[in-house]
């Protein structure tokens, strides 16, 4: 019953499990430096994290295995004339790492077989030296990161507006993406052959990088501080982390092939300060989000193109950087889905453990889906003319048993998450490619074209001159049999004939039928319904009852009796009542005009 209510998800109860001071790295001097970078890279058997160490800029590699308080000499990985920015495990090489200074320059390191922090007593811990320098950058390098199919290919952004491509082999530039603020962040897609990067000017760009042209330009989180950006595996989705105009923070789910605006807007998730710092697990689809300057990590499942807020992981003890394991580091005979490495007060590392409750003690492939292993789709020089792919993945169920990876042959599927830079570049064309058969087919939306031959022709000029003909007929038989009911018409006996002394015989024959005998007496050739029209009070129902009032004087003061009256006698009476007409009309003339002058007068004296 519960599935009605509460959405489905294996991760709704993952929580997220803090590790005792005892099992976490201490004793560290964690770089203090205000660049905004993660500070902790992490793959399944080291640790880097940049170094606050002086004459010049380093960083320490912690194997995993060594727990506890370490030593308070360490093997550093020394070169750099300034301070560290960043640092980047390479995905395929555990034992290979990039990192950027502010000295301009990238450098490639290779971690010493059997690396151990801690020596015997006497002896001095031996500093790493860099085995290829990259030098191209004329302002600091602030990020380096390793393209996820191909080997030893490595973008680096740096303060003079530029992100440039290398060869590590090589040791040279290839590629160079120009842009026009300092790059805040950047994110490979999982084929390599595409590149997302936000900068300063507010601009989200993807990058079809071997063209070194972005394939769109979008306008990115309007806040003015930092904003970070991260590519969601294989989808063809990116989500960004930053702030709003009023300093709140920031979720954008953000469709590549159209990135005029995030899916659903911006989802807003807090007022704190603190850069908001992305990461992506493409086996459980879910994103972790680690807030700088608190101790939270709140993390989402990805579904129906939007996010779904599963939980988080509450920590008084806030973090300036994070980073997280790949899946093939987890510990899965524990459930353990993912793991954090976060800094606290800048003197150690905390690992914390995600896990998914489930009691079961053998391997849950559901939870634990194909990742990537150690080996690549393609070389630097195949990637740099063009070739795109995805690296062979491997089954966790060999690992979970202690085995050899064992890897899997690629899927029969094709791969239709990870669009090709070429669709990229014409994302337009893509998209009425579905709306043409909804084009084609609103035409044969026409069925009612059928229900007009149902209908009969327009009536000709002869047939609407004959029914007009007919509908006025009709209403005269009404008129005619409406006269006839003399006694039975209640309308008739409305109107009262105006008593007078010499016309009292008329007083029985008020009735229309009489009015009707007089027109009938008439020698006259007088249509009779002109004398019937002022004389009967049988009209339409829209006339009052003052105009056949009126016709009684008419009738009344006619000499003699009805049987007697001649034309001549009307025609008398109708001068007669003309007359006085035209002298009550000048008497109204008359008062009108006084009325008038009465009202001058007044209004002069108001």
């Amino acid at each position: 019953m519960s599935s009605r209510f509460v959405r489905s998800s294996k991760y709704r109860h993952v929580f997220g499990r803090p590790t005792r001071k005892e099992q976490c790295y201490d004793n560290i001097r964690i770089s203090k430096n205000a660049w905004d970078t993660n500070l902790v890279k992490a793959n399944p058997t080291y640790l880097s994290v940049n170094w606050e160490a002086s004459g010049g800029g380093a960083f320490a590699v912690i194997p995993l295995s060594e727990k506890g308080r370490l030593p308070e000499q360490l093997p550093l990985f020394r070169g750099h004339k300034a301070v560290v920015l960043d640092t980047d495990w390479n995905p395929f090489d555990d034992s290979l790492i990039a990192s950027g200074s502010d000295d301009g320059k990238a450098f490639v390191w290779r971690v010493p077989e059997n690396f151990t922090l801690r020596t015997e007593e006497g002896e001095e811990p031996t500093d790493v030296a860099p085995v290829k320098q990259l030098s191209g950058h004329s302002r600091k390098v602030g990020h380096v990161l390793f393209n996820p199919a191909a080997a030893n290919v490595l973008a680096t952004s740096s303060g003079d507006y530029t992100v440039k491509l290398w060869d590590v082999e090589a040791g040279a530039p290839r590629l160079t993406l120009k842009h026009t603020d300092i790059v805040q962040s950047l994110s490979w897609s999982a084929n390599g052959s595409l590149l997302v990067t936000t900068s300063r000017d507010k601009k989200l760009r993807i990058w079809d990088v071997r063209q070194e042209a972005p394939a769109h330009v979008a306008l990115g989180h309007a806040g003015a501080k930092n904003s970070r950006v991260t590519w969601m595996g294989e989808h063809d989705r990116i989500a960004t982390t930053g702030f709003s105009k009023m300093s709140d923070r920031q979720l954008g789910l953000w469709d590549i092939r159209e990135p005029k605006e995030p899916l659903g807007g911006f989802q807003m998730l807090d007022s704190i300060s603190g850069v908001c710092m992305p990461f992506w697990d493409d086996g459980t689809q879910c994103l972790y989000l680690a807030g700088k300057g608190d101790g939270n990590i709140r993390y989402f499942e990805y579904e129906h193109d939007k996010f779904e807020y599963l939980s988080e992981y509450k920590s008084g003890d806030p973090q300036r950087g994070v980073g997280f394991l790949p899946k093939r580091g987890v510990n899965m005979h524990e459930n353990e889905v993912m793991r954090a490495f976060k800094t606290v007060n800048d003197n150690y590392i905390e690992p914390i453990s995600f896990i998914v409750p489930r009691r079961a003690e053998v391997f849950q492939g559901d939870i634990y889906p194909p990742v990537v292993g150690t080996k690549s789709a393609m070389s630097a020089a195949e990637w740099f003319e063009g070739a795109e792919g995805l690296p062979p993945k491997i089954d966790l169920e060999s690992v979970y048993e202690g085995e050899e990876p064992t890897e899997i042959p690629p899927s029969s599927k094709p791969v239709s998450r990870v669009p090709s830079s070429s669709t990229m570049l014409s994302p337009s064309k893509k998209d009425p490619e579905p709306m043409q058969p909804k084009l084609e087919l609103e035409p044969l939306k026409e069925p009612p074209q059928p229900s007009p031959a149902l209908r009969s022709p327009p009536p000709s000029m002869k047939e609407q001159t004959s029914s007009i003909a007919a509908l006025a007929s009709k209403f005269d038989d009404k008129e005619a049999s409406s006269s006839g009911e003399d006694d039975t018409s209640s309308f008739e006996e409305v109107p009262k004939p105006i008593e007078r002394h010499h016309a009292k015989p008329m007083e029985k024959h008020t009735q229309p039928t009489e009015s009707a005998a007089i027109t009938r007496n008439l020698s006259s050739p007088i249509s009779p319904t002109k004398l019937a029209a002022p004389v009967s009070p049988s009209k339409p129902a829209s006339s009052s009852a003052a105009p056949s009032s009126l016709s009684q004087p008419l009738v009344a003061n006619l000499p003699g009796s009805m049987d007697q009256i001649t034309l001549q006698d009307i025609k008398t009476l109708l001068e007669t009542q003309s007359r006085t007409i035209g002298v009550q009309s000048e008497k109204i003339a008359l008062l009108t005009a006084e009325v008038d002058r009465l009202k001058n007068t007044i209004g002069d004296r108001m």
